[in-house]
Order: structure tokens, then sequence, then C-alpha cells
């Protein structure tokens, strides 16, 4: 275990009377796992513009506070916050603003350096046991960064992984490397699911799953017939099932699930009413589309509603 604290950072010079003295006290502990390392950073005080850079994939997961993270090319500007991923790619640098972190509520974020050998060893694997179509291309990590919500089962993962690199079990390595490769499927598919969300958008009759997904999104309000699909993707419904989950990770109705709550979200942050989300979209009622958005996000639809207005001010 390695263990690093209080370090400054994003200081200017005294003798520069046109810029207050910017420091982030900071502390970070980090603890060696096979082929990845977890740690966990506490900031103490708010700070703009501080760098963070890795030489390996690295997977970030807010705990608590907000931080504000910007690609130095200004290309991408975020708020991240609780229940969200963000992934940075080797070599890539943000700059980070920390806008709510003091003594008594530090900003809290767990980190998991991977190396880039160790999950080009589970593409590979994917690509054995799991070929995707040829439009889609083969599972490989694309080096760009990734921001993306946490579902309930990568939550759990990373309280998880937490407490395996923390504890003191005598399989420690073996079970951390189990977890880091479910992370690591978890990366792949997510990267990939946006790459075929994407192809979806730009060739939609390309073939019957690129039809299915466009179909699926048209009509994401409606209860949708599995019959319908299979004619739409030209498959038996075996056959339709088998190929959709392995593209996708998921059966067509939790897709459609998926879609239902990220469009709910969207439509959240635009200001509408959440009880006419629930209606836009379907659900049987606000009581059950609450239970279902609070089980996908991690929060109510009311704090989400709140969390994103709070970020406007």
């Amino acid at each position: 275990m390695q263990i690093r604290s209080s370090r400054e950072a994003n200081r200017k010079s005294n003798r520069e009377p046109e810029f207050q003295p910017q420091v982030m006290v900071e502390n970070k502990t980090s603890y060696d796992g096979p082929e990845s390392q977890l740690s966990i950073y506490d900031t103490f005080e708010q700070a703009k513009r501080v760098e963070l850079k890795s030489d390996q994939p690295l997977f970030c997961a807010m705990l608590t506070g907000k931080k504000v993270m910007h690609t130095q090319d200004t290309s991408y500007d975020s708020d991240f916050v609780p229940h969200e991923s963000f992934v940075l790619a080797p070599s890539q640098s943000v700059e980070i603003d920390f806008p709510v972190a003091s003594l008594a509520a530090p900003t809290r974020c767990l980190a998991i350096e991977i190396t880039t050998e160790r999950i080009s060893q589970i593409a590979d694997n994917l690509n054995a046991q799991a070929e995707k179509h040829s439009e889609f291309g083969p599972w490989q990590y694309q080096q760009q960064l990734l921001h993306t919500h946490h579902n309930a089962q990568t939550q759990s993962l990373l309280q998880r992984m937490t407490e395996l690199y923390i504890g003191d079990d005598p399989d420690r390595s073996y079970m951390i490397n189990l977890a880091v490769s479910e992370l690591t499927v978890r990366l792949l598919r997510q990267q990939s699911r946006d790459f075929m969300m994407s192809f979806c958008q730009q060739q939609p009759d390309h073939s019957g799953l690129t039809m299915v997904i466009t179909y699926i999104n048209k009509h994401l309000h409606e209860c949708i017939d599995i019959d319908q699909l299979c004619r739409i993707a030209c498959m038996c419904r075996t056959k339709f099932f088998n190929q959709f989950k392995l593209q996708f990770g998921c059966t067509p109705l939790a897709f459609q699930q998926q879609q239902r709550l990220k469009k709910a979200a969207e439509l959240i942050k635009t200001g509408m009413q959440i009880t006419q989300v629930s209606f836009e979209l379907g659900f049987i009622s606000s009581s059950h589309f609450s239970r279902i958005f609070k089980r996908f996000y991690g929060i109510s639809p009311k704090s989400y509603q709140h969390r994103h207005k709070m970020m406007l001010n």
C-alpha cells in the first residue's frame, strides 16, 4: 500500500497581484493490486483548474461533492457528481474545479488505474468468445474520454472493489483480478454501446439490428412487441434474443427501459415536470417511474431535478 497526502496544486505566485493564491489541500490514499491501483482522493479546499493526468487508463467515480471537468482544448466542460464515472485515456489531461470542497464536507473521488495491456488482454478474450457484428467493429479500448452514469450493478461493483483493495483477504489478489476484469468489461461495453448507438443514428437501415434500435428509440413510450422486433430484424425469436444480448449486453426490453430512463433524465433537465415526464414516456404511474429511476440513477427524480438546478446556479 502506498500513501501520499497533503499536496498543494494550482498555486499562483504572490508576486502577481492580479491573481489570488489558490491552494488545494488533498489527501490521496493508494492501494496496489495486480496490474492496477485504487486511490481515494479527499479534497478539503475549493480550487480551480487543477490538472489530472495518468499514463494508464484511469477510471474515476465520484463519491461525495462535485467537480467540474475541463479538457485543455475546451472541447469538453461538464459537472461530475456522485453516481457517475469519468474515464481518462492514457496521457490525456483534464483540469478540475472543486467548487464545493471544504474541511467539513470534503469532495471525495475514487480512482482505479488499470494497465493498457490488461485491458487489451480482456478485449482479446471478448473477441474470441463474443465476437460483434462486423459493422460494429471488434472489442477494443478506445483511447478517448468517457463520462457516464453508474447503474446499480456498477455502483455495487465499485463498493466491493474498495473493500477488496483495502482488506487483507487471503485471496485478495485473485478477487481483485476478477473485479478488475468485470469493471473493464463494463467499460468496453459502454464504449461499444456508445459507438453502436452513434452508428445506428447515422445508418439506421444498415442491418436488421440497426433497424430494431431505430424502432425502439422511436417507440420508447409504447410496450414493444418482441415478434414485431423479430420481423424487423429478419430473425427467429431465439436468434434475435441471442444476437441482441451479445451486441448490447441486455434483452430488448431492458434496453428500452434504459433508453426511456436516459430520455427521462434529459427531459427533467429541460424543466419538464416529473409527472409529465412519466406520462410522456409511458410509465404506469409517477410512483412506478420514481422507483425505476432511483434504481437506475441512485437518486429519485425529484433529487435529480434539484441537483441539476443547483448545478445551474
